[in-house]
């Protein structure tokens, strides 16, 4: 952003006080109900936007990702609705928004737009755009919990009064009750429902006026008029009973279905929020506000969002790290669940890097920060978790785009059975009518993949698996082979200079220091145990990488060109020009334990013995996937001595040794001719085009640019564990995925017909759609718990969350 553009950016939010504002954009917005005169300038702010916005190189075409929460939505209609208000404004690419998690995933051109009139547009359309930790702020929730509870205390208090109202209409004969009592009971009855369809039944008529104003029919817009023709029925019938509409009036049936959809929205709202708890309790991490030290001395409480790379912080016992860095003294033990799932603190000691969102545990520290912000670790993970939940799955859309038809049908529907019944019976007309559109709205056919999958993304981020697209689910589900690679996956990312051959005239520590500064590029588990077997030797300096040219050859090795032109290998025997005649000339065995090779334009220089150990999980992982009636195979570069060792000691039969990156993207696509689905574990390392090939992939560990892994499953922890618990996750979350359409479908085939012959009362139908929703998410919900005692730190934390 230029100068000039920096100077026409209105004032950001001001510092937020200790105790207020949010965790990643600063402190909260005001709350109560968005209006339109509202100011968003605030979003235009350059240092507000970095926690929500990537800006892309404006050499491709500068378009902004921004990740936002839509506020006032509860249904799909209300996406759709967001998606077309955006998508009509100029300057917006691509708007996206998850039904179930309310996420938004806008790209937009700086150049031809601002957050602030993009909001506005939304504000005007009766939602309102937050960033995501402002949105899951205390104050938010709070303010949106009490509003929501005090709209269903006033409809099942005022649903009692009229019940009172309408008992003796049930238990006493035609006639019994004296005309002007029974007009009496009326106007009471009216009284009372009066607060019921103003205030407790605003939110149905807010949305429908929304949608209507849009040109859609929402949700809303069948219960808005289910709700306003029941009232105005039996307000005519109070008025005059010896009218066209007689003297019967249903506000009883109408307070009893207000009461009922606002219930099962409440417990639908609580029961979201427990869906996406897991990622609202990982942004929670991160303190507001932290100490930082003076250059002059003493310590100043600043907003985490103004820390720069550089600055000392102290960190209190029982406090998160606000940003990458490195202890300054003493040492710390520190709740790395963050990363690894694992609840186990570990000791970092001075020198020693500590991450943003961990724990302090111990006593106060001193931290220098190296990154901060967007340029954290725990910036790409929130980043990954956003981008999941703003995914819309295959079946999601399917189910977003049959949803806007069917409330048409609805409407349909309601008016042919009023139309059917009114000659012979106007008042059983209009009850048929208003149960036909009560009972017909699809929010369980919306909410039916979503939820489902929201809820297992939420339970294996317990485990410190991150879901990266939720689709990913629907093909984890449905594979055939699981399809392994050796070095860093299988077995451990430490491995262990064993010994080093080298041929005459190269001593071992020169041999080690020129592999080291080949090796220090990269993060192949081989050369990084190249380089700090160097780093713990040392005693022959490595060239200066200034001095080397050097280039990597993914899955092969590295090449490196020093200014004297001289050309430096390490990698695999092919890469290097080694054949096995050569090494065996040596003396050197050339299979065996993992190796890797040396040399320069005369040949061989060194063989590096390395021992690599199994992931102590390794074989029990392969026993379970075979018992889930997968295919597993090792697909590795190794030799083949190596790779057989591995597989036999795994159970794995079926190796491929000594392939190429182009030749493994060869295997798997062999495998997927042959009409297998294919699931790649992988390191993240060297795999790229594999784990990309594949129908689905899973990356280990945490080491690697989580925002740029090829992977659909991020295991941070390195637990190979997590590849047969994330393949069951995903078989049960689809399971519950057909259980819940399986639901709505016969729902929608059984209380439809009941509506449309007049077998179902209105309030009965409130009863059913509130019941169906309500199903959804409970079953949905039942993924939710499979991971809730994994990782007690992180559980915890998304229990305070749901608390909020």
């Amino acid at each position: 952003m230029t100068d000039a553009a920096r100077a026409s950016v209105p004032p950001p939010w001001p510092e937020a006080p200790v105790g207020q504002g949010a965790a990643i954009g600063g402190p909260s917005l005001p709350t109560g109900s968005l209006e339109v005169n509202d100011d968003f300038s605030a979003l235009d702010d350059p240092d507000e936007q970095r926690a929500f916005t990537d800006f892309a190189d404006p050499a491709q075409g500068g378009a902004a990702t921004s990740l936002l929460v839509v506020q006032g939505m509860h249904c799909a209609a209300c996406a759709d609705t967001v998606e077309a208000v955006l998508l009509s404004q100029p300057g917006v690419l691509r708007a996206e928004v998850n039904a179930a998690s309310r996420r938004l995933s806008l790209q937009w051109d700086p150049a031809l737009a601002r957050l602030s009139a993009l909001s506005g547009a939304v504000g005007r359309a009766g939602y309102r755009l937050l960033p995501l930790s402002q949105a899951f702020s205390l104050g938010q929730r709070l303010a949106e919990t009490r509003k929501a509870l005090w709209r269903l205390f006033v409809a099942g208090f005022c649903m009692m009064q009229v019940m009172m109202y309408a008992w003796p209409s049930y238990v006493t004969e035609p006639g019994e009750i004296p005309a002007d009592i029974a007009q009496l009971l009326s106007w009471a009855s009216w009284v009372v429902s009066v607060p019921v369809v103003l205030f407790a039944s605003g939110p149905f008529f807010a949305g429908a006026w929304r949608d209507l104003r849009q040109g859609r029919v929402g949700m809303d817009t069948p219960v808005s008029l289910g709700i306003l023709v029941t009232f105005l029925v039996s307000t005519a019938a109070t008025l005059e009973p010896t009218g066209p509409w007689g003297a019967e009036v249903w506000f009883d049936s109408l307070t009893m279905f207000v009461f009922f959809l606002l219930g099962g929205r409440y417990l639908e709202l609580k029961a979201r929020d427990r869906t996406a708890g897991a990622l609202d309790a990982l942004v929670s991490r991160l303190p507001e506000t932290c100490e930082r030290e003076l250059a002059g001395g003493g310590h100043e409480q600043v907003a985490v969002r103004r820390l720069r790379q550089g600055d000392v912080v102290r960190v209190l016992a029982g406090q998160a790290f606000p940003g990458d860095g490195e202890l300054v003294e003493g040492s710390a033990s520190i709740d790395e669940a963050l990363l690894t799932g694992e609840a186990r603190p570990v000791t970092r000691r001075q020198g020693e890097i500590v991450v943003a969102g961990s724990f302090n545990l111990a006593g106060p520290v001193r931290v220098r920060l190296t990154a901060v912000g967007a340029d954290t670790r725990f910036a790409q993970i929130v980043a990954l978790m956003e981008r999941a939940a703003t995914d819309k799955p295959r079946l999601a859309v399917l189910a977003d785009r049959l949803a806007g038809p069917f409330l048409v049908l609805v409407l349909l529907a309601a008016a042919g059975a009023a139309l059917y019944w009114w000659p012979t019976d106007p008042h059983r007309a209009i009850a048929t009518a208003v149960a036909v559109l009560i009972v017909t709205c699809p929010c369980a056919l919306s909410l039916a993949t979503p939820a489902a999958m929201l809820a297992s993304a939420g339970a294996l981020a317990r485990r410190g698996v991150l879901v990266r697209r939720l689709q990913a689910f629907e093909a984890l589900a449905s594979v055939d082979v699981v399809v392994f690679d050796k070095t860093g996956t299988l077995t451990e990312d430490r491995a262990r200079l064993t010994a080093v051959h080298t041929r005459e005239g190269m001593t071992r520590p020169r041999a080690l220091a020129l592999a080291a500064a080949l090796a220090g590029g990269s993060r192949h588990p081989v050369a990084r145990a190249i380089a700090r077997a160097h780093a713990e030797s040392a005693p022959v300096p490595a060239p200066a990488m200034a001095a080397m040219t050097v280039t990597e050859t993914m899955g092969q090795g590295m090449l490196g060109v020093l200014d004297n032109g001289r050309e430096l290998r390490l990698g695999s025997p092919r890469f290097c020009g080694v054949d096995d005649l050569v090494l065996a000339a040596r003396g050197v065995n050339p299979h065996g334990a993992p190796r890797a090779h040396l040399s320069d334009g005369d040949g061989w220089l060194a063989t590096f013995v390395l021992d690599e150990a199994l992931r102590p999980d390794a074989a029990a992982t392969v026993v379970r996937l075979l018992a889930e009636g997968l295919q597993v195979r090792l697909l590795s570069g190794d030799h083949l001595v190596a790779v057989r060792r591995v597989a036999q000691e795994v159970g794995i039969r079926d190796v491929v040794a000594s392939a190429s990156p182009e030749q493994k993207l060869q295997d798997i696509e062999a495998l997927q001719a042959r009409g297998l689905r294919v699931a790649m574990v992988g390191d993240g390392l060297n795999d790229g085009p594999v784990l990309a090939r594949a129908d689905t992939s899973l990356a280990l560990g945490h080491a690697l640019p989580l925002a740029q892994a090829q992977s659909d499953f991020v295991l941070q922890g390195g637990r190979l564990a997590d590849v047969a618990d994330a393949f069951a996750q995903s078989r049960a979350t689809m399971r519950i995925v057909r259980q819940n359409l399986t639901w709505a479908a016969v729902y929608n085939a059984v209380c439809v017909p009941l509506a449309l012959v007049g077998w179902m009362p209105p309030w009965l139908a409130g009863l059913g759609m509130a019941g169906s929703s309500l199903f959804v998410i409970g079953n949905a919900l039942r993924l939710a718990r499979r991971g809730e005692a994994a990782t007690p730190v992180l559980a915890a934390a998304s229990l305070a969350s749901r608390a909020a």
